[in-house]
């Protein structure tokens, strides 16, 4: 089917989405707004189109299928958390909930319409494979990621232990997809990593993840601190993208001892400030935080805390960009949206998934730069196997060089 065809079935499905969920979510709020008139006004017109469309479009449309796929795009086109899950998608889901699940080491997101890399756990089967962050899986078993939910995305990258899952993968510069079949693995994420540096004066701190085990872990070494001599804190948040935003708040809260850290707020969600609590502040010792294209979510939040209120240098390259509240709404006829209700922002006021965290001391990954959406679409030469090669860690090191300049 020509393309200009299929973007006029998608327009005319996405109108069409709007007239089925009008009923249950517009006149609440534009009776409040004063516009249910212009409201439905629009919806007749939708209707028209759609008539044309059902009455003279070439052949007769599929309308369940292309209303299903015109779900997908209105979600998406919110912002990339929200999903649409079709009533057999979502039967899926709920029976994937509370069931342990082996995975391939990968943390995905929405990006240029596809599922992107945001970071890949140490020694996981991703790892061992050199998919990178910015990475862009264009299929997995076949199935076009640019027709799935990020849900849907991360529930068929799971699975049983020892099972296998193929994916086409896009790397940077690289737009011929690569194919590479990874075994699930159950596991467990990496512990809080350490080292010191300086004789001892600089205590380098990694964790894998902000959940509540990882942010004891982290608090408890800044408690031992002075026993060990340490005078400087070097914080490493790079491809950080797992954990909960609480814990991420309690980790912020352990080395800001006044002010802001972040802001919670929807339509239909009240303003929480979360402030810092003297009493629950570790250190004051001189802190720089470590940042890539990896770090997202409750990571971000961290960063832009310590940032936003001067309370040490982030170092590296700026963050991937996420940081929403969902909800799940079940649907009458057994679909279901996953729609962010709220944002997390910094004390500055952005918004972390737009804004994301920008370090106040640059400093670029080696890795080549994410391809851009045009890359994605042109007709590529056949790619050179892809290897891991060994660079100076020049964040690390610059990291280092900021924090030797501080006194302690």
């Amino acid at each position: 089917m020509p393309r200009a065809l299929k973007f006029s079935i998608l327009g005319v499905s996405t109108m069409l989405v709007v007239m089925l969920i009008a009923s249950d979510f517009l006149p609440a709020r534009v009776r409040a707004a004063g516009q249910q008139e212009g409201a439905y006004r629009q919806i007749g017109v939708y209707s028209e189109v759609l008539q044309h469309i059902e009455s003279d479009y070439v052949e007769d449309p599929d309308i369940t299928k292309v209303t299903a796929g015109a779900l997908h795009g209105l979600l998406e086109g919110l912002d990339p958390e929200s999903s649409y899950l079709s009533p057999t998608e979502y039967k899926a889901y709920k029976a994937a909930q509370g069931t342990a699940k082996a995975q391939v080491g990968l943390n995905i997101a929405k990006r240029y319409g596809y599922a992107t890399v945001i970071s890949v756990v140490p020694n996981s089967a991703a790892d061992k494979a050199a998919v990178a962050d910015g990475d862009v899986i264009e299929a997995i078993e076949g199935k076009s990621t640019h027709d799935l939910s990020v849900a849907m995305v991360r529930l068929m990258l799971q699975g049983q232990p020892g099972s296998s899952v193929t994916i086409s993968l896009v790397r940077p510069r690289r737009q011929e997809p690569e194919k590479l079949t990874l075994t699930r693995t159950s596991e467990a994420m990496p512990p809080l990593a350490e080292q010191q540096y300086e004789n001892s004066s600089i205590l380098y701190l990694k964790p894998a993840e902000l959940t509540q085990e990882r942010v004891d872990a982290v608090i408890n070494r800044l408690k031992e601190m002075p026993k060990a001599n340490n005078k400087k804190v070097l914080l490493d948040l790079r491809d950080v993208a797992e954990g909960d935003m609480p814990q991420a708040v309690r980790l912020a809260n352990a080395f800001v001892a006044s002010g802001t850290i972040a802001t919670l707020e929807g339509q239909k969600v009240p303003k929480q400030t979360f402030t810092a609590d003297p009493k629950l502040a570790i250190t004051q010792a001189p802190l720089v935080v470590l940042v890539n294209r990896g770090t997202a979510g409750p990571a971000e939040l961290v960063a832009a805390a310590i940032l936003d209120n001067k309370r040490g240098d982030v170092v590296g390259d700026h963050t991937f960009g996420e940081g929403a509240m969902q909800k799940l709404i079940e649907m009458p006829d057994g679909a279901a949206l996953i729609l962010s209700v709220a944002k997390y922002y910094g004390p500055d006021g952005k918004a972390l998934d737009e804004a994301a965290v920008t370090p106040n001391v640059q400093v670029a990954a080696a890795e080549d730069d994410t391809p851009s959406v045009d890359e994605l679409n042109q007709q590529p030469a056949t790619p050179a196997p892809v290897q891991k090669v060994a660079h100076p860690d020049e964040q690390l090191n610059k990291a280092l060089e900021v924090l030797r300049a501080k006194a302690a």
